[in-house]
Formats: structure tokens, sequence, C-alpha cells
């Protein structure tokens, strides 16, 4: 029985005696039937009802509408000394004029501040007394208010919505002289005082002035009163809190204009309480760099999971989230029910659905579980079928008949599985039945059954048997979803996924990394491009997007760049209030959305990551693509994605070992590059040598920049990414660089300081090596003679100094290090390094005479190359035009490799050294004498056993081969899972092999070799 209106007699008292609508109903349908139609026509019986009639008279009790520039002037009784003003109203707004009249002397304001009703009255304006009095709270809920004013000789009385206990009384001193004329909602500011307040937005009725309703009609009809800028009978104040767009428990509130959330105690922030304050997984924290410790992860982001707490265990390889639960180590099993059963539930601090959202995106689970008996069976069962004693239940409260250490199907317990159980006919310690303690644990990894949710155990209600469980946290490694990545190699290509709809708050998150100055790396077109998201002039993401006629653009340009091959992170969001675009957590754009734009992004066509439009594509990686907290899997759609490629791992992983000599590897989206410029080498792969041929009297020099004293030695972008030393006082150095001449004497390097230190590399005039250092404390030079052997013979030499404080390691061509000590005097600091000379010296300050005077002129004739001081090439640096290093050339100096090449071969021995015949002063003979002929026969002698070396490996080699290729002659091949080699059994095999495998093994099914 429906009924409109009210309810009979009876069936009032029944609820409570409520009383029946008074006024006036009209349009009525139910189920597409008119209601009021069929009682006009008496298809209703209506005989219960009295007062029924078809007519709904004019009321003069109407609202009035006011906004930010309205008022209603009404007027009043003239010199009255008793003041009385009633009325209701209902607005967001917490300030407002409700009320304002001048008093013969003096002024009254009725106001509303701060959701409160306040008073401000002057009854005096000679003596300026004024009287202020509140009461209410929480009045701007939009929600229908009345007030009451009474103000009498000696007294005013104010009550809100008709409770006594609201009212409020002072006293006046003075008398009261109505002025005769009242304002509504605001007042004309040429009147003599000012309001704190001068406007309400709102709704006002049943105003009564002098105890007498003021009749709306007749204001309305020009009869009484004026009135500028209101709306009268309608009440058109907007709930903007219905529906509420403040999501995951944000509180809403409101004004006339717009609303506001409150965020505080949800997990989320944003406008509108839509963006998460945590992150989505342990592995993420870890990449921000924090240590094992309880965080607080949200998997789903904006979603509708909330936030919980786990254990984010942190190692060097990988990273663990734990999820504790209320079982205590060894609990004990004693209560059972009526069957023999015993049930443990396990409860964790998380719901099923955060469980699953942990698990689902982990890399792998374990749960560790431990059964501690004595004469109680776990999975021998008693049942013909086989049912053990014992089961868990895990997600799906599925039924499970493994124990740690085995897998679904294989009904055995870890011992079962690795053939060392106590009793060989059981597969469980336990199952031996004995009276001894017994365990039988181990780790549960199939993440589909986990976690354990509940053991039932069957066999503790026999005399003597006993039983304790242990049923560890559940431990997750690894999130799949935060390293979901597609590589584009191909501008035309994209990523689609079918059509689905955006809410009307959005959020989009991914990380993206490009050496592309520009991509789109999401769009969506429809009519219009809804949704579209670029990357442009190497550091600018721009996010545009349609509601419905109004385009907005939001461009954030970040101060580093962001094609330089590393992970960025994209967060976009767009809610009913506003548009926010964050690039790395720092950089972000906020703009205000349309008021009158569409609350939802209707897509009409389908999502593409990459381009569609026949815009610049996207050439690079992403990862970790979330929008409103679901995953997409790029991965699994670029397996079929012609141009795009699963995974991000790039090329160096494979190919960097190709970067030789300090070259770095560089990811290019259709192979890999290597970066020279940290290397004295050049080339593809660093390999190339960079030298140059001098004439005498030609010279390097290389200045390293003094800044706030110290050295500058660059900014590594600014000076074509030459590196620098790093620091103003060296402790150790490494200074590296070949050289081939035939002139001696001559400085090699020279390497000045601010201060008396140096280091030097000359050529004697025998064309012998020496090193001098020249550090504080010492009186002379420490000087380092390489051999005796003749070096300026035209042939290109290899040298590799190497200092760390005192010590002093030596290399030439491939011969062994000698190491060499600085004396105890000397210091360790080689302080305030100033310039390199390469080939001559010309230095301002206290210089060495020795090293002017015996080997500075005529200066080096010859090749030098691969000259590197630390990160440091100097020689690379002036011969390659556009660096823009502190390198200066004096004389002609012509660009050469010098004939030099990396030197892969061991030491040679001594006596096969050739150069060994040199001691003692001989001049080195190939260069105008020939080979004496002991030395040609010795000579022979080793080619003759080097070729013979040669045959024996060949012949080797070849054996091996042909037993290889034979080996399985005859044999009978099967395929084993790989860990069949250190199991003791084939179920062990397969454990090992698959932890995931699924399929049930029967015993019965045996291998037999034929």
């Amino acid at each position: 029985k429906l009924t409109f209106g009210g309810l009979s007699e009876s069936a009032r008292m029944s609820l409570g005696g409520k009383e029946n609508f008074a006024g006036c109903l009209e349009g009525i349908t139910y189920n597409g039937d008119n209601i009021t139609s069929l009682v006009r026509r008496k298809k209703v019986d209506t005989s219960n009802f009295r007062n029924l009639t078809f007519t709904c008279a004019e009321s003069s009790f109407f609202p009035v509408y006011f906004n930010s520039t309205s008022f209603l002037r009404l007027p009043g009784q003239r010199d009255s000394d008793t003041l009385s003003v009633s009325l209701s109203f209902r607005t967001w707004n917490p300030n407002g004029v409700l009320m304002f009249t001048q008093l013969a002397e003096g002024w009254l304001e009725l106001l509303l501040i701060e959701g409160k009703i306040t008073v401000y009255m002057n009854v005096t304006q000679k003596r300026s007394t004024r009287i202020d009095i509140s009461s209410g709270i929480g009045l701007n809920d939009g929600q229908w208010h009345s007030v009451h004013l009474n103000a009498l000789d000696n007294y005013a009385m104010l009550t809100v919505d008709g409770d006594e206990a609201s009212t409020v009384r002072t006293a006046i001193p003075g008398q009261i002289k109505t002025g005769g004329t009242y304002y509504f909602g605001g007042y004309f500011p040429h009147t003599s005082m000012w309001s704190l307040q001068r406007s309400f937005q709102g709704c006002i009725q049943m105003i009564h002035i002098d105890d007498h309703l003021v009749d709306l009609r007749a204001v309305e009809e020009g009869h009484i009163g004026t009135f500028e800028n209101v709306s009268l009978d309608m009440c058109a104040i907007i709930d903007r809190c219905v529906p509420n767009h403040c999501e995951h428990g944000g509180k809403c509130s409101q004004t006339w204009d717009t609303f506001s959330c409150n965020c505080s105690g949800t997990g989320y922030s944003g406008a509108t309480c839509h963006t998460s304050l945590y992150q989505q997984s342990c592995e993420e924290y870890k990449h921000q760099g924090k240590s094992s410790g309880n965080f607080w992860i949200d998997p789903d982001g904006s979603g509708s999971l909330s936030p919980f707490r786990v254990h984010c265990d942190m190692t060097d390889t990988m990273v663990w989230t734990t999820l504790r639960n209320n079982m205590s180590p060894q609990t004990s099993v004693s209560a059972a029910d009526e069957d023999g059963k015993a049930v443990l539930p396990i409860t964790y601090n998380v719901t099923d659905e955060q469980v699953l959202s942990v698990t689902s995106r982990a890399e792998r689970c374990e749960q560790y579980v431990a059964y501690t008996c004595r004469m109680s069976r776990l999975l021998t069962g008693p049942a013909p079928d086989g049912t053990p004693f014992t089961w868990w239940l895990g997600r799906d409260n599925k039924r499970h008949f493994y124990w740690g250490g085995s897998g679904p199907g294989i009904q055995k317990c870890a011992c079962g599985i690795e053939n060392n159980c106590s009793d060989p006919k059981h597969y469980c310690n336990c199952d031996a039945d004995l009276r001894a303690w017994m365990e039988d644990a181990g780790l549960l990894v199939y993440k589909d059954h986990l976690p354990v949710n509940t053991v039932v155990i069957g066999d503790t209600s026999r005399s003597g048997s006993e039983a304790k469980l242990t049923v560890g946290p559940l431990k997750c490694q690894g999130d799949r979803n935060f390293w979901n990545a597609a590589s584009f190699n191909s501008p035309a290509s994209s990523l689609h996924f079918k059509y689905f709809q955006i809410e009307s708050s959005t959020d989009i998150s991914f990380y993206f990394k490009t050496s592309s100055n520009y991509g789109v790396l999401l769009e969506n077109l429809g009519a219009n491009n809804l949704l579209h998201i670029e990357i442009r002039e190497g550091s600018m993401v721009l996010l545009s997007f349609d509601f419905g006629k109004n385009r907005m653009e939001l461009t954030v340009q970040t101060p580093k760049p962001l094609n330089d091959d590393q992970w960025h992170r994209v967060e976009a969001e767009k809610n009913t209030k506003e548009a926010v675009l964050q690039i790395d957590g720092h950089y972000r754009e906020v703009k205000a959305t349309p008021p009158l734009g569409h609350t939802e992004l209707e897509f009409y066509s389908d999502l593409y990551i990459g381009a569609l439009s026949g815009q610049r594509g996207f050439l690079g990686c992403m990862r970790s693509l979330k929008i409103n907290g679901i995953f997409f899997d790029l991965e699994e759609r670029a397996k079929v994605t012609p141009g795009v490629k699963p995974g991000c791992q790039g090329h160096c992983s494979t190919y960097k070992m190709h970067c030789r000599n300090g070259g770095r590897c560089v990811e290019q989206y259709n192979g890999y590059s290597c970066d020279c410029s940290l290397s004295a080498y050049d080339g593809p792969f660093c390999t190339d040598d960079v030298g140059g041929y001098f004439e005498a009297g030609t010279m390097v020099r290389y200045d390293f920049l003094l800044d706030h004293g110290g050295l500058l030695l660059g900014d590594p972008r600014s000076f074509s990414n030459l590196a620098y030393l790093g620091e103003t006082n060296l402790t150790q150095e490494e200074l590296v660089f070949s050289f081939s001449t035939y002139s001696a004497p001559s400085i090699l390097v020279y390497i000045s300081s601010r201060t008396q230190d140096y280091m030097a590399v000359v050529l004697r005039h025998n064309g012998s090596l020496q090193v001098r250092y020249s550090l504080g404390g010492l009186v002379e030079p420490y000087t380092i003679d390489i051999d005796h052997r003749n070096m300026a013979n035209g042939q290109p030499h290899s040298v590799n100094i190497t200092r760390n404080l005192r010590e002093i390691r030596l290399q030439l061509d491939h011969y062994t290090v000698s190491k060499h000590t600085l004396p105890e005097s000397s210091d360790t600091q080689f302080s305030l390094v100033k310039s390199i000379f390469l080939g001559k010296v010309y230095e301002t300050g206290q210089i060495d005479p020795i090293l002017i005077e015996r080997y500075n002129s005529p200066g080096f004739v010859g090749c030098l190359s691969r000259v590197q001081l630390n990160n440091v090439a100097p020689l690379k640096a002036a011969l390659r035009s556009g660096m823009t290093a502190p390198v200066s050339i004096h004389g002609i100096l012509v660009q050469s490799n010098c004939g030099a090449s990396p030197l892969t071969i061991t030491p040679m021995p001594l006596a096969s050294d050739l150069w060994q015949i040199e001691a003692g002063g001989a001049v080195f003979p190939f260069k105008d004498e020939k080979i004496g002929g002991d030395a040609a026969h010795q000579n022979f002698a080793v080619i003759a056993g080097i070729i013979s070396l040669v045959i024996l490996t060949v012949l080797c080699f070849m054996v091996f081969v042909i037993r290889h290729m034979f080996r399985h002659k005859g044999s009978y091949h099967t395929n084993e899972a790989k860990g069949a080699d250190s199991a003791n059994c084939a179920d062990a095999a397969i454990i090992v092999n698959d932890p995931a495998f699924t399929e049930t093994i029967d015993e019965s099914k045996k291998e037999w070799f034929i």
C-alpha cells in the first residue's frame, strides 16, 4: 500500500503520531502512472482522507534569494521603544549581513560571523556605547535556521532556532528609538554606518518586523518596500557537497562559490583527497633511499583500497614486504570440535583485498609453516580416500593438502621431497607417530595459494597426542608493476588499449626515459584531443585535455634536461576543482578547472601510449603506467605490437664492455653508443688513439682554473663533458700516455702547481726515461729512472704512473710493474695543481733549473698520444675543435695516432726479450746494425717452438670437438627438470625447478629404461 501526503489516523498512531503533510503536491507519478490524474478522475479511493482539494492557493510566505549585490528594504515603526525582528535563513557562507537598521541614535546589525549569529548594537551615537551578543554554531550548513531578536528599553534578547536554551539576554544602557527602515541581505553604502560584511548570499523567508509578517507578495508587486538584484519566490542555493566530491572519506565544506575538502586522517591529499600520501610498494621506498622499517603503502594509489602498514626489508639485491599475523610461534594445539578437529584461524593486520594487492604484483611470495608433534600425525589420511589429518585453507578458502617445502598436488612434507624423513615409509616426520618430539617445517612458495588463513588439525584428541603450530608472516619479494616497462624503438610505434571511461577525478602516473627532445607520451583521440601528454624541447612536459568546449593546457619546464636517458616521473591529476601536472615530485603547475566544464573526461576512442595522430612519436622507455589506481600491462601488450619491445633493459647491460678505456655506454633505441668524453681515446668504442706530432718548440698547455682559492677544473658540460680532477690538492693521481721519438733529451709531461710542487717525465740524454717528483718537504726532487734502455728509438712506448700517498707504481709497455716509495720527509699532497705542459715548459715563477737547462731545449720532437691525468685529457682537448677547455697550443701540432695500439700481450720472458741485448749501453740493433749470429739462432729456436705449440693446440682441440659431437651416440635422451642433477628424486626435482608446479604427481607413474 502506497500513500502520499500522510497516513490514516490509526497508521499515524502506530508510527508515533507524526503529523501529516500540510501543503500542496503536484505532478505525482509512480511507475509511470499519473497519481494526480487518477485521483481527479476518482480512480483511487480517497475516502479516508479529509480536506483534500485540487487547488493550491498562492502563499505570501515564500523565500527571497540574495546574491552578493542584493538587498531588500522594508519599512517598520519609527521612534518606537521596542525593536522586534525575526526571520529564517539558509546559506553556505560563514559570514554575511542578515539585517541592518539605523536607530534614531545609533545603529543595529544582525550578522552571521563564522557560522554564529551576532548582534552589534550601538544605542547612542553620543556615548558610542556598543553591545555585542551572539548565539548558535555552524549555522552555515545550508539548512533553514530561524532568528528572533527583541530589543526593549533596558534589555535585548536573541533566540536561534526557537531553542530557549540558546536564548541570550543582555542589558541595554539606554533607550532604543527605532529608525523605521530595515535592510535585509545588505544595505546602501550611503548610510552613516559601515558594516563588517556588507552582503549576504543565500535565502531569507518568514520576515517579521514589529511582530508582523511581511507580505512579500506585496513587495513583489511594489506596494511596500524596495529591492535590488533579488529573486522572489525562489531559493537557488546550490549544495556543492551533494554529491560529495571529497574522496576517501574526506569531509566536504562549502561556501557560496566553491567547496573544499578536509583530508585529515584519510591518508590522501589534494583538492578532493584523491592522491595517496604513500608509495605503492616497498620497492618504491627503496628507490627513494629508505632503509628497512615499517611503512604505509597504497598499492592501488587513488583506488578504493585503503593504505595499510607493512614491514619493508631492504637488502642489497631485493626488497621484501612482510605481512604479520596474530599467531605466536609454537602455538599449542588442544581444543577440538565434535569431529576431533582443532580449527586455528589466522588473521592478518590487513584485509583479504589488501593481501591480494601485495601478492598479485610480487615476483614471488613465501610463508614459513612448522608442525611440531608428538604422536600427532600430519598428512597421513585416516579416510579411505586418503584425506589427511591436517590441511590448511589459503586464498579463496580452498583446502590444501601439502606442507612447507612441498608443492601443490604433492601430499608430502619437506623431508618427503628430500627423502630424509625419520621413517622412510612416510613422507612426513610426524606421520611416523612417534612418542618423541618431531617437526615438519618449510616454506610454502606457491603464491596463488597464500596466505595461510586457517589450519585444521585432526590428530590431537588421542591420549598422549600433542602438537604445536607455527605460521610465520607472509613475505613477498619484488614489484612487477613498478618495473613493468616497454621500449619504443620507432617513432611510429604505439601501444593500444581499449576504450574505458575516466571518472570525474582522474590521475595518471608513469615513468619515462628518453634521449629525444620531442615525443608524444600518451594520448586519446576523439572529436578533439581529449587527453594528450608530450615532452617538448627536452626539458618540458605538456598536458592538455578538453572539458567539453573548454581546452586546458598545463606546462612544466624543468631546470634539468628530461632527455638525459634517466628515469623521470610524470604525475597528472584532474578533478572537479583543479588540474595538476607534476614532474619528478618537485616541479608542478596547478590550474583551476572551468566551473562550467564537464565533470568527466568522456573518451570516444581508445588510449594510445605513444603517438597516433601523426605527430612526433616517442622514442624511449615507459614503465609503471597507472590510471586511477589501475596498472596497464605494458610488457604484455608490447609482445604483440610492432616497434615496441617488452622491458627496458637496454643494450648497455649486454654490450657496455665494448666501451673501452673509460668510455661510458649510452643507450640508443636501435643500439648503443660510447661516450668518450671522459677518456683520452676516441672512436665508436673509445679505442682510437688521439695524438699529435710535435715539432721542435711545439708546446701544449692545459690550465686548471682558479675559483675561490681552489681549482675549478670546469663544468663537465661547459668543457664538452671533459671531467675534472675534483680536488685542489691531490693525494693520488694517475698519469697515462704514449710517445715515440728519435730525439733526446726532452720533457714529455710537466705538471706545475701554484706552489713549488711539480711532477715531470723526461727523456734523458741517453734516451732513458726518468720521473721527477718534487713535493713539499724535499730539498731535492725525488727521481726514478725507469730502466736504462733507450726509449728514443722511434717505437711507441706506453707509460703508466700511479701515485697513492707515498707509494708510486710505474709500468712501461708490457713489463712488470715496479714500486717505489717517496721519502718520509716528503709531503703526500700535490698542492694546488695549476697546469699540464706537453713537449716543452714555459712557466713563470720558480722552476727546477735542472729541467730547464738539461731537458727543455729545443723541446720534444715526436709523437704524444692518449695523454690523461686522472680524468683530464689535455691533448685530446687541444686537438678537438669545438672544445672550450682552457688549453693553448704554441707551435705546430699535427694530429696523429703515432702508430700506437692498445697493448694486450703479456710481459715477455727475459730470455726472449730482444731489448735485453741493449744492457750495458749497446746500441739498439734494429736501427742501424744487424743481429748477430747467436741472436739469429736464438730467434729461430723461439719461432720454431711457437709453431710447434700452435700445431699441438690445434690437434688437441680437434680431438675434443670429435668426442663432444659423438658423446651421446646410442644413448636415450630425456627432458628432465633442471633440478634433477641436485635432487634426490623426481619430486624434489620438480619442486626445485618450478615451485609453482600445480599438477598432481601420481606415485604409480614410473619411468623405466628398456
